[in-house]
């Protein structure tokens, strides 16, 4: 089954669009730049979106829903907003259509034009603060913590499925705090949850820190990030936390009376991880048999395929799985049997591979016989041969073992692919023959940082939280430097 997928050393980029087509996770739609994402895509989205939304209601977030449709007007309201986000709109002019008079198809009726355009939110800030307005009046409203999850529209001209398609789904925070101190521990606190779930959950390691002006998010005062590298050495940016200053506030009127009974602006903050992570998760585990699948993401993390000749001996051989089933499931481990009668087993263990499924149960008439199965793993492709006896502990011992292996893997595939550059030419010397991150020296200008974008395509993906402070000199302008900062070419 996964025989015809491109190798990752021959083209990545084929490889990756053909495995999530493949191992059926989205596919392109009828719409242009927009995905449909299937069943199976889905399932693991909803994995994620479970685990975050946990997280974000242990650290006190409640969920809410705003609109789709943001007023123009709304969004020319904070400069650096309007001018980060402009070229990227989708905006609803008319409300109404109307058949052609001389039959030739659908026409917009001039006359229903809207008053007022909408943009479809390629992000809610404008919305969500023009409605905070109405909700803070005084200290006792304050922190508001909300969270929506949500889908946005940011218009691309090139488009990748899960990395950037025109419209995708996330979750956005906005919250709204007395002190700017509030705000900042809100921030990082956030970034720490995106950490946590990239690697405790996604089995990702990843580099926490915060975005040059140059490619902060349009109108924070400070963009702190979470940053991974792929298996190509290109690093992906897996989540952002916005620490949004008053700007927000003072742009919608968004006061409130402190103790004391002064008024004041409240200070904001904004957070977002979307679909994109799906794409991370596939480049930064999968093989060129297909996906592979962090346990605690799986839709199924055990497929069992029974191996048979007649109905009598798959009757036996059900009642057996069965039982190991239940005791499986008992644990809180996902269980599939797969006993179809239209595929023949070769076929379906294809199938499971290509799809990711972390470990296959094989069980044939032998092992009736031996009260063994076949365990094999995803991650290593080893297999074993298992007493059935209390095996639901043995794969929950495995399934814990495969997610620590699974990070400490990408661990050591970025520590091979992190290299130390003191030199423009090394620099890109590295870029060209084996990208990676390049830590190194830059004298923070935004304009050197342009020219290394425009002259590598490589871009500062993040000054590193507690970064060493290290004497040096830029690679481009040989200015004084204190610390190393993370490049890299990026999705």
């Amino acid at each position: 089954m996964g025989k015809d997928l491109s190798t990752r050393e021959e083209n990545y980029s084929e490889w990756y669009n053909e495995l999530v087509v493949k191992a059926d996770l989205a596919e392109h739609s009828a719409v242009k730049g927009c995905m449909v994402i299937k069943p199976y895509g889905y399932a693991i989205w909803e994995k994620m979106q479970q685990a975050l939304d946990k997280m974000f209601k242990d650290t006190g977030h409640v969920n809410a829903y705003f609109p789709l449709f943001i007023p123009k007007s709304f969004f020319s309201k904070e400069a650096s907003h309007v001018e980060g986000f402009a070229k990227e709109c989708a905006v609803v002019t008319h409300y109404r259509l109307k058949n052609a008079e001389d039959g030739s198809g659908i026409v917009v009726d001039e006359t229903a034009k809207l008053d007022e355009e909408l943009i479809i939110r390629p992000t809610s800030e404008t919305i969500i603060w023009n409605t905070y307005k109405g909700w803070i009046q005084s200290y006792r409203d304050l922190p508001l913590l909300i969270n929506q999850w949500a889908n946005v529209v940011r218009w691309e001209m090139r488009t990748r499925l899960f990395l950037r398609t025109t419209e995708f789904l996330w979750q956005e925070g906005h919250t709204a705090h007395a002190t700017s101190q509030e705000a900042i521990e809100e921030t990082e606190k956030m970034l720490d949850v995106y950490s946590t779930f990239a690697e405790k959950w996604m089995a990702i390691p990843v580099i926490r820190g915060t975005k040059t002006p140059n490619e902060r998010f349009a109108g924070a005062i400070e963009t702190y990030c979470i940053e991974a590298l792929m298996q190509d050495g290109k690093a992906l940016q897996a989540g952002t936390s916005h620490f949004l200053g008053q700007n927000f506030a003072k742009a919608f009127e968004v006061k409130f009376a402190s103790k004391e009974g002064k008024q004041d602006f409240v200070w904001a903050t904004s957070w977002g991880v979307s679909t994109r992570l799906m794409g991370a998760l596939v480049m930064s585990h999968s093989d060129d048999k297909g996906l592979v699948l962090p346990p605690k993401l799986a839709p199924f993390q055990v497929v069992i395929v029974p191996i048979y000749k007649g109905e009598d001996q798959l009757a036996q051989i059900s009642a057996v799985v069965l039982k190991m089933k239940k005791a499986m499931e008992a644990k809180g481990i996902s269980v599939k049997y797969d006993d179809r009668d239209t595929q023949r087993p070769g076929w379906k263990f294809a199938e499971y591979e290509l799809k990711g499924v972390p470990v296959r149960i094989a069980i044939g008439g032998r092992d009736l016989e031996n009260g063994t199965v076949e365990v094999a793993r995803r991650d290593t492709l080893e297999k074993e041969t298992l007493q059935q006896a209390d095996i639901e502990n043995k794969i929950e011992h495995l399934l814990e073992q495969m997610q620590d292996n699974l990070f400490q893997k990408a661990m050591a595939m970025r520590e091979t692919k992190t290299y130390q550059a003191d030199t423009y030419e090394e620099f890109k010397n590295i870029l060209e023959k084996t990208p990676g991150f390049v830590m190194a020296h830059w004298d923070g200008s935004a304009e050197t940082e342009q020219k290394i974008k425009e002259e590598t395509k490589a871009t500062i993906r993040c000054i590193p939280l507690n970064n060493k402070q290290e004497a040096g000199k830029c690679i481009y302008s040989g200015k004084p430097s204190t610390q190393r900062v993370v490049f890299a070419k990026a999705y």
